[in-house]
């Protein structure tokens, strides 16, 4: 988590609601902020940047919800994308294997 305080802010809006579909921009303005202070904090406090990093939330709050059997195309909604294959894609780039993979496996 960022150490920041308006980073922060933004972070809790994202774990609260991972599919929020607000911009950096957007977000950055609701904590009073700027959208290059929240990049720079974030990758200072971080060590990713911001992007990655809610893409990080994002593929772990999926991770429950497929494992609850969820099929693929609700879970990408409910976490933030607008297509199951950014998601699906997204998904095998933070850990190494798919969103269908992940599913079978906890079956």
């Amino acid at each position: 988590m960022p150490v920041d305080d308006r980073a922060r802010a933004v972070a809790e809006i994202i774990i609260r609601d991972p599919a929020d579909p607000r911009t950096l921009d957007a977000l950055a303005r609701a904590v009073g902020s700027s959208r290059r202070t929240i990049t720079r904090r974030f990758a200072e406090d971080t060590g990713v940047p911001f992007h990655t990093w809610r893409a990080q939330v994002r593929i772990h709050a999926s991770v429950a919800l497929l494992a609850d059997g969820q099929p693929v195309e609700r879970v990408s909604t409910a976490v933030g994308y607008s297509t199951p294959s950014t998601f699906t894609s997204t998904f095998r780039r933070v850990l190494g294997f798919t969103p269908s993979d992940y599913a079978r496996s906890t079956t």
